[in-house]
């Protein structure tokens, strides 16, 4: 019986690993989720924008900060909004958000591209605003 617990256990932490803060992209199921300003409470940035859903007390949340404060930084026109879960649990319920950090990607006109539970690599959030930022229109 114990054995068998720790097996489970083990196939449950290798899981979680593989898929932790990995971009995936949103479902193709449900018409795509498109954020305002009014939403997140910030303007959205000129090519892409970077939503990040943290708590107080989570530590990958402040690394999570750390890396797309960084991107935004590095990448012109992107901006990073960080939500406080626990104060907008209307928008963390209507984006089914289960853990914190949850990262969304946003293109220009708010649409979510990609999202990421977990903390992401930054080469993973920077991979993931090129596909947003691709599909830009011509004319700017």
């Amino acid at each position: 019986m114990a054995l068998g617990t720790l097996a489970l256990g083990l196939v449950i932490g290798v899981v979680r690993l593989r898929r932790d803060g990995r971009m995936r992209e949103t479902a193709t199921d449900k018409p795509a989720d498109v954020l305002t300003e009014g939403q997140i409470g910030a303007p959205l940035g000129e090519r892409a924008t970077l939503v990040q859903f943290s708590t107080a007390f989570c530590q990958p949340c402040r690394a999570t900060r750390r890396i797309l404060t960084e991107v935004a930084e590095l990448v012109p026109g992107v901006a990073h909004v960080e939500i406080d879960a626990e104060s907008r649990l209307d928008l963390v319920r209507q984006l089914d958000i289960l853990r914190t950090p949850t990262v969304l990607v946003l293109d220009r006109s708010g649409k979510i591209t990609k999202t990421a539970s977990g903390q992401p690599r930054k080469a993973d959030v920077l991979a993931a605003l090129g596909t947003a930022v691709s599909q830009e229109p011509d004319e700017m």
